[in-house]
C-alpha cells in the first residue's frame, strides 16, 4: 500500500483543512464540497484526511462494518451476536465518475430472488464507506440521478435498494467529500444546498509558499516513507486533537444567543429552507470543541456562516458563489448580547488556530480561499446613439450588458438518442418510463417481471418443475427498455458583425442567448460557443459542461466588422465533427443567432449556403434565431433556416410565453448522411 500525503504537510489551505477536520470531528456536519481549480491538492488532501481519522472496531466477518457495540439489526448479515469485534483503519473509498447504480448502491441476484427466493445482495460502495469516508472526485461529472442516490443515504444515514418488490437495506454512514472544478461545469442549486459546508481553493500566488509546495512534494515524490517519518509527530498531534474533539462535542452548549445569531444570518441572507440554520448550528458547535471550548461564540457563528452560506446563495447558474462578509458582521454585531463580545486574549479566544503547518512552514499570505477576488466584467466604454453600422463594415464597438434572460420554449433534438441522461431530447435511458423488453446485454440491471415470466413459462414442464417455484434459468431474464431524456451538445453561432452592433439590438441578442445557456443549464447539456465577424471565426468556447463559463465568454463579446457567416458555419461543422468522434452517444443541437446577412469575400450568400448544406446532409438538427428587425424584412434568416435544413424563430417567438405556442421542435431533416 503507497504511503499517503501527510494531511499537516499540506501547505496553506486552511479554509479546505478545516472543512476537512471539522467533518471528522461531527460527521453531523453533512460533508464538504471543495470548488477550485486544478492542481490545488483537493484529493491530496482528502486522501490524507483518512490517516487522522479514529479506527474503527467492527463485527468480524461483517461486509457492512456493523458496530459490535451496537449492530445494525436490519443488517443484511445479521443477526450479530455480542462480540467484542476487530479494530480496522477508517476506509476512504473512492466514487469513480462512470459507476453505475448497482456499482454505488449494490446489487440483487434476481435470478436467485426469483428462483430460490433468497435475498442475494452484493454491497456497493456505499456499504464499503460506512463508518468511513466517501470521496467524489469531479461530483460535478457525476449523473445525476447517482448524486441524488448518495445525497439521499448521507442524509438518512442508510441505503435502500428496491427491486421487483425485493427489497434490502443496511446503514451507511460516511463522511462525504465531493472535490469539483468549476470550469468543467456546475451542480444544479438542489444539490449544493444538500453538501453541508463548501470551501473554494486557489493556487497561492505569494512566492514562497508556492516554493515550499514544490520542495515537499519533491522530497514526497523522492522518498515517501521517509517524508512521511519526518511528520509523524504532528500527524499525532492532530490525531489526538480531533480525538479530544470528538470527545467534547456532546459537552458543548448552543445558547440562545448563538442560536438567535445563527437565525437572523441565514434571514439576511435569503438563504431558502432550513437546513442552512441547521448546518450551522452543528458547524459552530464542532469549531468551539476543535478550540476546546464548552460554548459556542460569535466568532464561531461567523466562520460558519463563511463554510456553510456561500453555495446556498446562488439564484441562477451564473451566480459566483460568495458572501458579503461586512453584512455578515453587521448582522452578528445587531443580534449579538452584552456578553459577546469575549477577551481575544483569554481562553478560548481567538478562534481555532491554523492547523497542518509544521515548524518550517511559511506564513500564511493574506487573504485565504475567500478572499480570492472574482474576475469581473470589463467596464463598459461610454454611450453611443445606438444606430446600425453599414453591413459590410463599421470599427469595433465595445461589449454591451446582456438583456434581461427569460424562459424559453424547449428545443429539442428529433427522434430517439441514446445519449448522457438530461432532459431536453427523447432518448433510451436507465430511468424513464418502461417501453419494451430485451435481452440484457450485460448484467441485469432492471428486470421486466411480466417478460421474464413470460419467456420461462413454457418451458416449465421440460425442465421438471414440481414445486410451486418458477424455474428461471438466465436465458429467460428480460431487461426493461426504458424512455426518458437525454442532454444534448448545444452549439451556438453568434454573428457578432457590424451588422448586430447597434447597442439595443445587441443587448437582446445576448439576452435570448443567455437565456437559451440557463436553458441548457437546466436539461444538462453540454454548450460551446462560436462567433464570427471581420474575416473570421473564432471557438469562443470549446464544448464543455460550465455553462457559466459561456455566459462570462459572451458578456465580454465585442462587436463590429464584415459578416463571415459561412466561416461560422464550416467553424461549427469542424467542431462537431471533432466531437462526434469523441462523444458519439451525445446528438448535437446547432443554434444559429444571426440576422442572416453574408458579406466579405467573393459570393459570401452562395458560399454560406453550401456551408449550411455540409450540416444538413449530416442530419444535424439546427435552429436559426431570427435577429432582423426594423420595418423592412429581408427573410434571409430564413433562407438560411432552409438550407440547414431547420427551424427559424425570431426573438419574440423565442419567448417560452409567446403565442406561437409552449413547445417548438426543430424540424427534423429530410436527408441524413449515409
Amino acid at each position: 500500500m503507497s504511503t499517503p500525503y501527510p494531511f499537516t504537510a499540506i501547505v496553506g489551505q486552511d479554509d479546505l483543512r478545516l472543512g476537512l477536520l471539522l467533518n471528522a470531528i461531527s460527521p453531523a456536519v453533512g460533508g464538504v464540497l471543495v470548488r477550485g481549480e486544478k492542481g490545488t491538492a483537493k484529493s491530496t488532501a482528502v486522501r490524507a484526511l483518512a490517516a487522522l481519522m479514529p479506527e474503527v472496531s467492527v463485527v468480524p466477518g461483517c461486509r457492512f462494518s456493523c458496530d459490535p457495540a451496537a449492530p445494525d439489526p436490519a443488517c443484511p448479515d445479521g443477526p450479530h451476536e455480542s462480540d467484542s469485534g476487530v479494530s480496522r483503519a477508517a476506509r476512504t473509498v473512492e466514487l469513480p465518475v462512470g459507476a453505475s447504480e448497482d456499482r454505488l448502491v449494490g446489487a440483487l441476484d434476481i435470478e436467485r430472488a426469483l428462483a430460490e427466493g433468497v435475498k442475494a445482495f452484493e454491497p456497493g460502495l456505499l456499504a464499503d464507506a460506512h463508518r468511513g469516508i466517501l470521496y467524489v472526485d469531479e461530483v460535478n461529472l457525476l449523473h445525476d440521478h447517482l448524486v441524488d442516490l448518495l445525497l439521499d443515504a448521507a442524509a438518512m444515514g442508510a441505503s435502500y435498494v428496491e427491486r421487483e418488490g425485493v427489497s434490502v437495506r443496511h446503514a451507511a454512514r460516511f463522511l462525504l467529500v465531493g472535490t469539483m472544478n468549476p470550469e468543467e461545469g456546475e451542480l444544479r442549486p438542489q444539490l449544493l444546498d444538500r453538501f453541508g459546508l463548501t470551501v473554494e481553493v486557489a493556487a497561492s500566488r505569494e512566492t514562497d509558499l508556492r516554493v515550499e509546495v514544490v520542495r515537499r512534494r519533491l522530497a514526497y515524490d523522492d522518498d515517501p516513507a521517509a517524508f512521511a517519518a519526518r511528520w509523524a509527530d504532528e500527524e499525532g498531534a492532530l490525531r489526538a486533537r480531533i480525538a479530544d474533539a470528538r470527545a467534547l462535542l456532546p459537552e458543548v452548549s448552543l445558547g440562545d444567543k448563538a442560536l438567535r445569531q445563527i437565525a437572523a444570518t441565514c434571514a439576511a441572507f435569503e438563504v431558502d429552507g432550513m437546513r442552512a440554520d441547521i448546518v450551522m448550528a452543528r458547524t459552530a458547535t464542532a469549531l468551539a470543541a476543535w478550540a476546546g471550548r464548552t460554548d459556542v461564540l460569535a466568532e464561531d457563528v461567523r466562520q460558519a456562516a463563511l463554510l456553510a452560506l456561500p453555495h446556498r446563495r446562488r439564484r441562477n447558474p451564473f451566480d459566483a458563489p460568495g458572501l458579503d462578509e461586512d453584512k455578515l458582521d453587521d448582522t452578528l454585531e445587531q443580534n449579538s448580547g452584552e456578553d459577546d463580545d469575549p477577551d481575544p486574549d483569554g481562553p478560548g479566544g481567538g478562534g481555532p488556530p491554523p492547523q497542518g503547518d509544521g515548524p518550517d512552514t511559511p506564513p500564511r499570505p493574506e487573504g485565504g480561499a475567500d478572499d480570492t477576488p472574482t474576475p469581473s466584467v470589463p467596464e463598459q466604454g461610454g454611450e453611443q446613439e445606438p444606430g446600425q453600422p453599414r453591413p459590410g463594415g463599421g470599427g469595433e464597438q465595445q461589449p454591451v450588458r446582456a438583456g434581461e434572460p427569460f424562459r424559453t420554449k424547449m428545443l429539442s433534438v428529433p427522434g430517439l438518442g441514446e445519449g448522457a441522461a438530461g432532459r431536453r431530447s427523447r432518448a433510451r435511458t436507465e430511468r424513464g418510463r418502461t417501453t419494451g423488453a430485451r435481452r440484457p446485454k450485460g448484467a441485469l440491471t432492471k428486470l421486466h417481471l411480466a417478460a421474464t415470466v413470460q419467456a420461462a413459462a413454457p418451458h416449465q414442464r421440460a425442465r421438471g418443475r414440481s414445486g410451486p417455484g418458477l424455474v428461471v434459468r438466465r436465458d429467460d431474464l428480460r431487461q426493461a427498455t426504458r424512455e426518458g431524456r437525454e442532454g444534448n451538445l448545444v452549439l451556438f453561432v453568434v454573428d457578432a458583425s457590424g451588422s448586430m452592433a447597434a447597442r439595443q439590438r445587441m443587448a437582446a441578442v445576448k439576452g435570448a442567448v443567455l437565456s437559451l445557456l440557463m436553458d441548457a443549464y437546466q436539461r444538462r447539456d453540454k454548450v460551446g460557443l462560436i462567433t464570427f465577424r471581420g474575416k473570421e471565426a473564432a471557438v469562443v468556447l470549446p464544448p464543455t459542461s460550465s455553462v457559466d463559463a459561456a455566459a462570462a465568454r459572451l458578456e465580454t463579446l465585442p462587436t463590429g466588422g464584415r459578416t463571415p457567416l459561412a466561416a461560422g458555419l464550416l467553424k461549427a461543422h469542424d467542431v462537431l465533427r471533432v466531437e462526434r468522434l469523441r462523444d458519439p452517444s451525445r446528438r448535437p443541437l446547432l443554434v444559429v443567432v444571426t440576422d442572416g446577412r453574408a458579406t466579405g469575400g467573393p459570393e459570401p450568400v452562395a458560399l454560406a449556403g453550401r456551408a449550411a448544406r455540409l450540416h444538413e446532409t449530416e442530419g444535424t438538427a439546427s435552429v436559426v434565431v431570427d435577429c432582423e428587425s426594423g420595418p423592412v424584412r429581408l427573410g434571409l434568416a430564413v433562407s438560411l433556416a432552409d438550407e440547414l435544413g431547420g427551424t427559424a424563430v425570431t426573438l419574440d417567438e423565442l419567448r417560452a410565453d409567446s403565442i406561437a405556442g409552449l413547445v417548438k421542435d426543430v424540424r427534423d431533416n429530410s436527408r441524413r448522411a449515409a
